[in-house]
């Protein structure tokens, strides 16, 4: 089956478990695929074909025993190399981590495996998942244009769900880290609310902001995948004990009567007529299948949240490095290096002063959300920019401008979910964000489930 790469996971799951695909068929077709394609484009740290080969065995085997078979039995899933895997390097796209080897596997790890996923490899990321790669790595390509930005920090993530080198994989999300490269990459990626997810054995960049969540090409994958991650973990003191829900039985809902509410000065400022465009098209989308469109305001601390990420990041990214830094300073990046060097010595006050004004804001938009069920915004200002123009957010004086629609949301821990709606003129893929309350992942699954029935986006970036 030459196009099998781009089966869906749901699809490949079911075809494997009826019989019709074994698990070693799909896992040898997956690693030809990466073969082929990865030496171009640089999306695995590390491929685990004799690991993942094993696994499809096992695996076969439970089905033919007709043992219970998971949600994900069979799909090969990638992960970012943050997340712990027992008994192979986690180097948290460092060098300073090169050899460091868990002796566990991280929680969503677990579960995914328990689930019948197949671990195919560990995918490329920047340094210590802030802005940059390490200046020794070999940057993550964008199938869709070689020459453009593939997002960060999940970059390998993005990059390898997007060109059929997985099913789905696991990236995380600080100021931006699923949302950019979903965008950037034409990937459905889904940020959960803050704690829905465990993060025990994610190397941390900034505690406090750090999300994890699911890369796919379909929404209804992104929804098998969380309903297997989430959950409460006691390894996580930060992680939520609220019910799980079936997100796939829940997405199919009807929409009609759902309140989507549009802040247009939010939603246009600085931002690429394209991509208001995509916004402006998802919601008479949405108001034809009985949708209401509100008009909200944005609480405007969000200004300054964003403004001043690079406070909050750089204090909590210096208490996860102190272990390393400023020890073994020199086998960090520059750009890396800084931040950690701001988060040693910030202005006085400063980190303490976010907090309180990221305390203030959370409050008025769970107000908003009083009169709304789904917010919808851009992901980015722009579309994938040039390579040459990555976000340097350490550094750039626009880098507010580039977390406008990201940042804010991970200070506030709501759920986000970006989605590809279509292609530009320039073929570069277009997506929209929706944001919805706390532990409502549930409305975002169906909202986003009715846009990608009405857009209808099936193009692929290689064959």
């Amino acid at each position: 089956m030459t196009d099998l790469h781009y089966l869906s996971l749901g699809a490949v799951c079911a075809r494997v478990k009826s019989g019709e695909l074994t698990a070693r068929e799909v896992v040898e077709h997956t690693l030809t695929r990466i073969g082929a394609l990865d030496g171009t484009l640089h999306a695995y740290v590390m491929v685990l074909a004799d690991q993942a080969l094993a696994q499809a065995d096992a695996l076969d085997e439970k089905r033919r025993n007709g043992d219970l078979l998971g949600a994900l039995h069979g799909v090969p899933i990638a992960l970012k190399d943050l997340f712990f895997t027992r008994g192979l390097p986690t180097a948290s796209g460092t060098r300073v981590m090169a050899d460091f080897v868990p002796d566990e596997d991280a929680t969503v790890v677990t579960r995914l495996t328990a689930a019948g996923a197949v671990m195919i490899g560990k995918t490329q990321l920047t340094e210590g998942a802030y802005g940059v790669h390490h200046p020794d790595v070999v940057d993550p390509v964008n199938p869709w244009a070689a020459d453009r930005w593939t997002g960060v920090s999940s970059s390998g993530s993005g990059v390898a769900v997007a060109a059929g080198l997985c099913f789905g994989a696991l990236g995380s999300d600080t100021g931006g880290s699923i949302r950019f490269p979903s965008a950037s990459c034409g990937t459905v990626g889904v940020k959960p609310t803050y704690g829905r997810v465990s993060r025990h054995g994610a190397f941390p960049l900034a505690q406090t902001l750090d999300h994890v969540g699911p890369m796919t090409r379909t929404v209804a994958d992104a929804g098998r995948m969380l309903g297997v991650m989430a959950g409460v973990d006691p390894r996580d003191a930060t992680s939520l004990d609220a019910p799980v829900p079936n997100y796939g039985a829940q997405m199919q809902t009807a929409v009609a009567g759902i309140r989507v509410g549009v802040d247009w000065d939010y939603v246009s400022e600085g931002v690429e007529e394209p991509l208001v465009q995509s916004v402006r098209d998802s919601l008479q989308h949405l108001a034809e299948a009985g949708v209401e469109v509100r008009e909200y305001r944005m609480p405007e601390a969000y200004r300054m949240l964003v403004d001043q990420w690079g406070i909050t990041c750089a204090v909590e990214c210096a208490r996860a490095h102190a272990a390393y830094y400023p020890a073994r300073k020199d086998l960090y990046g520059p750009v890396l290096a800084e931040l950690i060097e701001l988060g040693r010595r910030p202005p006085p006050g400063s980190y303490e002063q976010l907090q309180t004004l990221r305390a203030a804001f959370t409050g008025e938009l769970d107000g908003c959300f009083q009169g709304l069920d789904v917010m919808i915004a851009p992901n980015m200002p722009y579309l994938a920019p040039p390579a040459e123009r990555i976000l340097d957010l350490s550094a750039d004086p626009a880098r507010a401008n580039g977390l406008t629609f990201t940042a804010p949301f991970d200070y506030s821990g709501h759920p986000t979910l970006s989605l590809p709606v279509g292609l530009s003129s320039e073929r570069l893929p277009l997506s929209i964000q929706l944001i919805g309350p706390k532990l409502a992942e549930s409305n975002l699954f169906r909202v986003a489930l009715a846009l990608e029935n009405a857009f209808d986006f099936h193009e692929r970036p290689i064959p």
